[in-house]
């Protein structure tokens, strides 16, 4: 970096073409530096000739503009880009349907964002060409409205899902009134409640760190009551209307860890893998893409998405806990700092399923090519296979960590397991050697306790002193009867004669 003097002193001089580098924040006014702009421009032009994509001039924005709007209008066909473009220019241009179809050759299979449409069009030689050629011919009859239209993809895939095709009606669809400022503050897409001394009431969550046996760190991050409404109703009307995978078992309606586990029931061999930092690794401009993809316009998807995530603010992890290696929490710091899905919330459970259909199907395929089971529960993915499989388990589980890397996503190795037959195979929480099952030493605990209770008394066996000690029994004899109906039963009945006061 250049000393003050020396800075003032480039300042002072004179130079040939224009003002020397790093002074376009000094004393000089706006139309000298102008001035000094087209002299290096009409330099250039002299030495290396005329560039077409490089300064087209201040009246190529409005056609870009314009051009923008209509193709962003509707579906990326060539005929429909050619008729919404001769609306807006009051004319069928020759060079326009040239110019479609390679609009349509670049953003055929994925919905593109505004700014890469006016990268596009900005780029394009073709145009470029057409407006040096016509470019006082070439008149804007009228501009298409900043809005965009709902693409078909739900409609046939029979969705369901609400039409919403701009900022006013997703607010008015969400019960916020015709006021946006109480729908960009909820959605807060730039960021501003996670910066340091932003106000306490821009935080829509309330936060717990939790600290795992292995020593890595789990964020609860709770949205509150007015966020968590909101988010129902994303869920309810949108999210669950879309179909996930059938290898998909976790927070699935009609599914569950019993679902889950008994395809991998009587197996020669379960390969268990844990996928690290699940939620966290859902960037918003994944979640974003998402709702694209369901069909709704940019904006709309974007504050679909920031209602949806949210990033950690930094002042949480100023105090390093004296049992936390201080290594792992400046990685979850930064982990968590970045826009994601929050743990806590209702809607990322659907969301994180429905971003990971092209891995279900990916590691579905792999599994059905070597004669294996799949299943995944959230983070945790299983498969099971007979002799043939447990031979090449160890080049299969290479692949499997490969298509996660692909994927976005990482392994946890030290919770990957191979369970053989001679061994307890088990997965979440259940025994699947032969069935899935309660193992054996929580069936009798839990048939220890109920018999205590209704012999002593149910406080006596109440050691950590729950508040709601009856409910906490009763949800637990309840998970036994949704695994084994046969042992449910019998504990229920035990249940059934404690005298609870």
């Amino acid at each position: 970096m250049l000393p003050r003097r020396a800075f003032q002193a480039g300042l002072d001089s004179k130079p040939l073409w224009g003002y020397p580098t790093g002074t376009g924040r000094t004393g000089h006014t706006t139309h000298e530096r102008r001035c000094a702009a087209t002299q290096n421009g009409s330099r250039k032009d002299r030495l290396v000739g005329r560039s077409l994509h490089l300064h087209p001039g201040m009246a190529f924005s409005p056609l870009v503009e314009a051009l923008a709007r209509a193709f962003l209008r509707d579906e990326p066909d060539v005929e429909q880009l050619v008729a919404r473009a001769s609306h807006v220019l009051g004319e069928k241009w020759r060079w326009l349907r040239p110019l479609a179809k390679r609009y349509v050759a670049d953003f055929r299979k994925r919905r593109p964002r505004r700014r890469e449409v006016v990268s596009f069009l900005r780029h394009d030689r073709g145009l470029l060409r057409a407006y040096e050629k016509y470019r006082h011919e070439i008149h804007i009859v009228t501009f298409f409205p900043d809005t965009q239209e709902m693409r078909p993809v739900a409609a046939a895939s029979n969705w369901d899902v609400p039409a919403i095709r701009s900022e006013a009606e997703l607010a008015s669809w969400l019960g916020l009134g015709l006021e946006l400022n109480e729908l960009y503050w909820f959605a807060d897409v730039a960021g501003f409640g996670a910066r340091i001394g932003a106000p306490l009431k821009t935080r829509h969550y309330s936060y717990r760190i939790l600290t795992k046996r292995s020593g890595n760190i789990r964020l609860i991050e709770a949205p509150k009551s007015r966020l968590k409404k909101l988010q129902r109703k994303i869920l309810a009307d949108i999210l669950e209307r879309i179909p996930t995978h059938d290898s998909a078992h976790g927070f699935v309606k009609g599914r569950s860890i019993k679902t889950f586990s008994s395809h991998h029931s009587n197996k020669h061999v379960v390969l268990k893998l844990d996928l690290q930092d699940f939620f966290p690794s859902f960037h918003a401009a994944r979640i974003q893409a998402l709702f694209r993809t369901i069909g709704y316009p940019e904006r709309v998807a974007d504050l679909l998405a920031g209602l949806c995530c949210t990033s950690t603010p930094r002042e949480l992890w100023k105090q390093v806990p004296f049992d936390v290696n201080s290594q792992q929490w400046r990685e979850s710091r930064d982990l968590y700092f970045r826009t994601h899905l929050p743990q806590g919330a209702p809607t990322s459970p659907a969301l994180a399923n429905i971003c990971c259909y092209r891995l279900d199907c990916r590691l579905a395929g792999l599994a059905k090519s070597v004669g294996a089971a799949y299943t995944r529960y959230a983070d945790d993915l299983a498969f099971s296979g007979d002799e043939n499989f447990a031979r090449g388990i160890e080049r299969f589980s290479n692949h499997v960590a490969a298509i996660l890397l692909d994927e976005g996503f990482s392994v946890n190795f030290h919770k990957t397991r191979v369970m053989r037959q001679g061994v307890r195979q088990q997965l979440t929480g259940l025994v699947v050697n032969r069935h899935a099952n309660l193992a054996r030493v929580e069936y009798d605990r839990l048939k220890a306790i109920l018999t205590n209770c209704a012999r002593l008394g149910p406080q006596t066996q109440n050691r950590d002193a729950l508040p709601h000690w009856r409910q906490h029994l009763d949800g637990r004899v309840g998970f036994v009867e949704m695994v084994n109906s046969s042992r449910g039963k019998k504990l229920r009945e035990i249940f059934d004669r404690v005298r609870w006061e």
